[in-house]
């Protein structure tokens, strides 16, 4: 591992792009605008219907609503921050009856906020309300997630409409006063924050010279340090010496022999992820042999599946996702792969929250934290109390991390542009879960486990817009930024390239101007998307 030291101009530089300013906005927040935007989920209870085509109040939409008394309208959205925001907004029409009196609350954390009633909506007009977040009591809260407009008993209940709902945001102030302590030293600069992953579907990185000179020079031009092969979750289904996945007849695009000499051509840090989902420990160790005993490429770090606690992940085990098998076959391909060269450094996948991916087969093995006395059933839990007992311990934890997934040619639109911005806030808090969970249910020599992100992106699911945009090379940035101030010790990006996706959203909400979606660095051989610059400019000010 090469480290940095960052100077105190960088230290500015870096950290005034890292360091989380919840800003005032400039823009109102839509929550629905013919339909819902900015990732809002109908959660209402009661006959609803998000596509009404008559009366509107602007578009060609509205929501038409039959309630009974003490049925609600009701938006959830996961946790965010309402300072950049004053009002809740939207306009109301009681329809041939009028009279409805709605009341207007809110849930943040575990918290109901205080309900304000409205006057009683108009007949057959529309009128705008507007309430207060201060008197909701929700200004400046970090955790909002709801918000639901209840019919009440104390007017009509006949059908009624709403349309153009929408958080306003603060008036943008004259003048921003930033503050950078740039003597206090944060960390050292770790070159595997620069990474970014490879696939083997890639019919772009290295089939021949012209091929594998341009990956090369790409690459080389926004200063990578890390790859990671052979790609995501196909891991789970990939047998090396063959270059193919399951029962395929067929191999990939991209094989490791081709990999490996753009890697050794960048002199980058290599991550490998084996297969443990329907590979073996010896298929694994024999790997490490032919890459490192064989061949002296000196990969060092070898991951052990991907995302094993997902159920979109492809597991052939008598119990699949299950994190005391995944432990007992950690043993072993640890011991067996160690075995094969001793020098390397073998991950487990982990996942912040004591209950999170908990399913059946997590009952069958229940842990307690010896901290706290509570019996925990989730998958990081279980998983490190096992190897423990097993007495095996790996060298690092692999986390990662998407904070949107966009289902293919959704009716809504589940991404934000501003509120993925402010999404980057995660990672002290996965760090401090993660290091909490090792202490806890390791114990002694956890302290030498390090934390590592190997898959980042805003999105896990269909592609839009927002991919390809400036967005989410802002995004980049930042969460970059954020991470570096914490002890995650590498920062791989999900991935050079991935190919042209039009499933996902691309609502007039979303900044941006391409018509497709596109998870990658780059679009076919050479077109670079902005989050392409974003890594070159931050590799360019951390060293």
């Amino acid at each position: 591992m090469r480290t940095l030291r960052l100077e105190p101009l960088l230290v500015c530089g870096i950290f005034c792009l890292g360091t989380h300013i919840t800003g005032l906005a400039q823009a109102n927040l839509a929550i629905y605008t013919d339909k819902l935007v900015n990732g809002f989920e109908d959660w209402s209870w009661g006959l609803r219907n998000l596509t009404n085509t008559a009366p509107v109040h602007s578009g060609t939409r509205s929501i038409s609503v039959s309630f009974s008394p003490w049925q609600g309208l009701s938006f959830h959205h996961a946790e965010f921050n309402t300072a950049p925001y004053s009002a809740l907004s939207f306009w109301a029409n009681g329809g041939t009856e009028g009279g409805q009196v709605l009341r207007v609350y809110a849930e943040y954390g575990t918290t109901n906020s205080a309900a304000i009633y409205l006057e009683a909506l108009p007949t057959n007009g529309w009128r705008q309300f507007v309430v207060s977040l201060a008197d909701l009591g929700i200004a400046n809260v970090s955790n909002l997630h709801r918000l639901t407009l209840q019919l009440s008993s104390f007017g009509t209940a006949g059908t009624w409409y709403v349309d153009d709902i929408e958080l306003l945001a603060k008036p943008a102030p004259a003048l921003v006063e930033l503050r950078v302590d740039a003597i206090r030293e944060i960390r050292l600069v770790d070159s595997r924050w620069f990474g970014v992953n490879t696939a083997v579907w890639d019919n772009d990185f290295g089939d021949n010279s012209t091929e594998r000179t341009r990956t090369i020079s790409l690459l080389t031009e926004m200063g990578t340090t890390t790859l990671r092969f052979p790609g995501g979750s196909l891991s789970d289904e990939y047998h090396w010496a063959t270059g193919r996945s399951l029962t395929n007849t067929w191999q990939w695009n991209t094989t490791f022999t081709e990999f490996i000499q753009v890697a050794t051509n960048v002199g980058a840090d290599v991550f490998i992820t084996v297969n443990c989902g329907t590979g073996t420990p010896e298929e694994a160790a024999a790997w490490v042999r032919h890459a490192n005993v064989t061949n002296n490429y000196r990969i060092k770090y070898w991951e052990i599946g991907n995302e094993c606690y997902g159920l979109w992940e492809t597991d052939s085990n008598t119990y699949p996702h299950d994190p005391f098998t995944y432990a007992v076959y950690a043993k072993e391909y640890i011991e067996q792969m160690k075995a094969a060269d001793p020098t390397i450094k073998v991950g487990v996948v982990a996942a912040p929250g004591e209950n999170s991916f908990s399913n059946q087969y997590c009952a069958l093995h229940p842990v307690v934290n010896p901290r706290t006395g509570q019996t925990n059933y989730g998958w990081t839990p279980i998983m490190l109390a096992t190897l423990k007992s097993l007495g095996v311990r790996p060298d690092f934890v692999i986390h990662h991390h998407y904070p949107q997934w966009t289902p293919p040619r959704p009716s809504h639109c589940p991404v934000s542009d501003p509120l993925l911005l402010q999404s980057t806030v995660n990672w002290g808090a996965d760090a401090a879960d993660l290091r909490q969970q090792i202490t806890d249910y390791f114990g002694a020599g956890g302290e030498n486990i390090e934390l590592v992100v190997t898959e980042n992106n805003s999105d896990a699911g269909s592609q839009g817009r927002q991919s390809t945009s400036l967005v989410n090379a802002l995004y980049y940035a930042d969460s970059l930024g954020q991470l570096a101030k914490t002890e995650f010790n590498a920062f791989v990006w999900w991935d050079l390239r991935n190919g042209t996706d039009t499933n996902g959203c691309f609502d007039s909400t979303l900044y941006g101007w391409r018509d497709y979606g596109d998870i990658g660095m780059i679009n076919g051989p050479t077109n670079r998307h902005p989050v392409f610059y974003g890594a070159k400019m931050m590799r360019f000010f951390m060293g």
